[in-house]
């Protein structure tokens, strides 16, 4: 599977760098990067490759609510010029504009709610009908032939289920760990995938988008401190063992440690996996700015050779997102041993 995915990334970026230079190479310094945030940062709009001056893009609907005109659907396509696509004041539809930074806005500068469906929305419901399909594959296999060798589909799942079972839950959490598997294993599943997917030419940046990540560790902040029990409360408010004026000092320690744990798992994951595309785009861009055979030829080198670390590391992530998980609940599960002799 990583050697398909592999070969299949790099087929596809071969075909887009031979394209590139005609609408790169006869740009300014900042025009022949600036398509390194374009692909780390979220739009309402998937740009999917240039050639010349035609710009292959799927539209996205544009959905905003306010108090005094109520909901509303637009496309991305009314926000912008149709021949250059870029966004700007000056291409305001019906009110409402997207800026040259992809922000919407109100001309008259009235409040209201966005809920529009952007590229790393629709890369998260890629993502999550892609693991929905493997986990149904996999329940099917079982249900059809029972306890036997798995294939297809279930070939992949079931090593991952043992690992994450085994390995991250069961050790990590201790006796009480069956109750959070499903959670753990969605979490690892859905990391994974996402970096994976993230690293295809063309591809959303989801894993490496703050707000993806700051969800994951608000829901893993939520099941920790709900599940905790008393002696991870009384270890949080009344520390055993520490003397009362002591007290003063530790307690909001270990407060301000209930949100320093989540806060740790959103912004390593961000920033793993952002560095690691723009490290990436970077080597690409290097080809434009020098406009040499030389350099294109090293870089897509280093490329080749970072997209293979970057393998590695989308499943490093993953698990070291999901293993702390793993442990923050097991320190709240957890069950202390007393001493009833005095």
């Amino acid at each position: 599977m990583t050697r398909k995915f592999l070969v299949l990334s790099l087929l596809f970026s071969a075909f887009l760098l031979f394209n590139a230079p005609q609408s790169f190479a006869a740009g300014s310094e900042e025009d022949k990067t600036s398509f390194i945030m374009h692909h780390v940062k979220d739009s309402h709009e998937w740009h999917i490759a240039t050639f010349g001056h035609t710009h292959v893009t799927l539209p996205l609907p544009v959905i905003v609510y306010s108090s005094d005109r109520g909901l509303e659907f637009f496309s991305s396509t009314d926000f912008q010029n149709h021949e250059t696509h870029a966004f700007g004041k000056e291409y305001a539809h019906e009110g409402y504009y997207i800026d040259e930074h992809d922000h919407l806005g109100r001309v008259d500068g009235a409040s209201f709610i966005e809920l529009s469906i952007t590229k790393n929305v629709v890369m998260m419901f890629i993502v999550m009908i892609l693991l929905a399909w493997v986990a149904l594959s996999a329940a099917n296999h079982y249900k059809k032939n029972g306890a036997v060798a798995p294939k297809g589909a279930a070939a992949i799942i079931e090593p991952i289920v043992i690992f994450v079972r085994d390995e991250i839950a069961q050790k990590s959490i201790g006796p009480k760990y069956k109750k959070f598997v499903p959670y753990l294993l969605t979490l690892f599943l859905f990391i994974w995938f996402g970096n994976l997917l993230g690293l295809l030419p063309g591809a959303a940046n989801m894993t490496g988008n703050i707000a993806v990540t700051m969800t994951l560790a608000v829901l893993t902040f939520i099941i920790t401190n709900v599940n905790g029990n008393k002696d991870y409360w009384k270890h949080v408010f009344a520390t055993p063992g520490v003397p009362i004026p002591m007290l003063l000092i530790i307690v909001p320690v270990e407060i301000i440690g209930l949100f320093t744990k989540p806060f740790a798992l959103m912004v390593r994951l961000f920033v793993a996996i952002t560095a690691g595309h723009i490290v990436i785009l970077g080597f690409i861009a290097l080809a434009f700015i020098f406009e040499s055979y030389t350099i294109g030829v090293v870089s897509t080198l280093m490329v080749t050779f970072i997209n293979i670390i970057e393998l590695l590391v989308a499943t490093i992530q993953a698990y070291v997102f999901t293993l702390f998980t793993a442990m923050y609940i097991g320190s709240a599960v957890a069950e202390h041993a007393h001493d009833d002799h005095h």
